[in-house]
């Protein structure tokens, strides 16, 4: 995520931003993929800007796996196998370190803080994974590089390593307010999004239970978190794109990935996935963000059905070749024309916004 606070910009792939504010402890659970070389980079970037990270506001578990250049790599050479197929994977390798995890051939984080298991697993994945590589014209890695990165790594976060269910519930138990941090949307979910077009790993709430180890019933509230408009990273279909509203917020200097630093697809607000993405999350509240991306605007769309085939749809079909055909249905609303950037209360707010 990218976050501002005190003038300041902040780009977080893997630390929560909780970690900006003082007194928080922060939680990368045992559901996220995690490559250490970039995590410890990644702490040592806050360090200098002066946001202080030990033990007293970071602990990471032991259970989450670890991706490793040759996921990455593997990642890479598959995107590029797809030609005009591909799902615009963002190559940090992600999908193979997930496909390690159910093959049930990974390895986690806890083995990092033992070298000789860990550098054995490595020998054993490295071999395998070497064969892949070369059979893909791609140059094969060298074991005595990449065992020395990432235990240089693990050292540097061994203090943080350790058991986040035993901790989570032992906060649950002392009545503290936990606040689960999802990285992706709705529509990027493994089972639920625009397949083939999704991450892969559950990026809806429920992935909050599964990926912490905190049962569903201790989830009181879920919040929804969406813009004022709908954007979407790589391939995939996207009913309310709209070329003006791309334009009009890349020319802000909006919505690049934090990631890649591509720009993403940018479109008008769409009611049908936001519908369905509150039906598959038990939304009890809605945040809306960037609404100042649409100031300027004498018109604002919002995109209440979809027609497919002549008939009206409510929810967007799951077959993501069905999504690609379907029309947006616009109702038209005036638009405020006035910044809205520092408003903190409703009543800051213009009417029509």
């Amino acid at each position: 995520h990218t976050v501002i606070v005190g003038g300041t910009k902040y780009v977080l792939h893997l630390i929560p931003s909780g970690i900006l504010r003082p007194g928080k402890m922060c939680v990368i659970g045992n559901g996220v993929v995690i490559d250490p070389v970039a995590v410890a980079t990644e702490i040592a970037g806050l360090h200098e800007k002066g946001i202080a990270v030990s033990r007293e506001n970071l602990l990471i578990s032991d259970c989450a796996h670890v991706v490793l250049p040759y996921h990455r790599l593997i990642d890479e050479q598959r995107e590029l196998r797809k030609g005009p197929n591909k799902i615009g994977t963002t190559k940090r390798g992600i999908g193979p370190a997930y496909g390690d995890k159910v093959a049930r051939v990974g390895i986690r984080m806890g083995d990092l803080l033992d070298e000789a298991l860990f550098v054995e697993k490595l020998a054993q994945r490295i071999e395998e994974n070497n064969v892949i590589l070369t059979a893909f014209g791609a140059e094969a890695l060298d074991f005595e590089q990449v065992k020395a990165a990432y235990l240089e790594a693990a050292e540097k976060l061994r203090p943080f390593i350790g058991n986040t269910v035993v901790y989570l519930h032992k906060a649950l138990k002392e009545k503290r307010e936990i606040l689960f941090e999802g990285a992706q949307g709705t529509y990027l979910d493994i089972d639920h999004g625009t397949y083939p077009y999704v991450t892969s790993s559950n990026t809806t709430a429920g992935g909050a239970c599964t990926g912490s180890g905190v049962p569903p019933h201790r989830m009181d509230r879920v919040l929804g978190v969406m813009k004022a408009y709908t954007t979407r990273v790589g391939e995939g279909p996207f009913p309310t794109e709209n070329d003006e509203i791309s334009d009009m917020l890349h020319g802000m200097g909006r919505e690049f990935g934090s990631t890649t630093g591509r720009a993403r697809r940018c479109g008008w607000f769409d009611a049908v996935s936001t519908r369905y993405a509150g039906m598959l999350n038990g939304i009890d509240d809605i945040a809306i963000t960037n609404l100042d991306g649409l100031d300027t605007l004498a018109t604002v769309k919002i995109c209440t059905h979809y027609r497919l085939n002549g008939e009206l749809l409510e929810v967007p079909p799951s077959d993501s070749r069905l999504l690609a055909h379907c029309e947006p249905v616009y109702t038209e609303y005036p638009g405020w024309q006035t910044p809205t950037h520092e408003a903190r209360t409703w009543a800051d707010l213009p009417a029509n916004a």
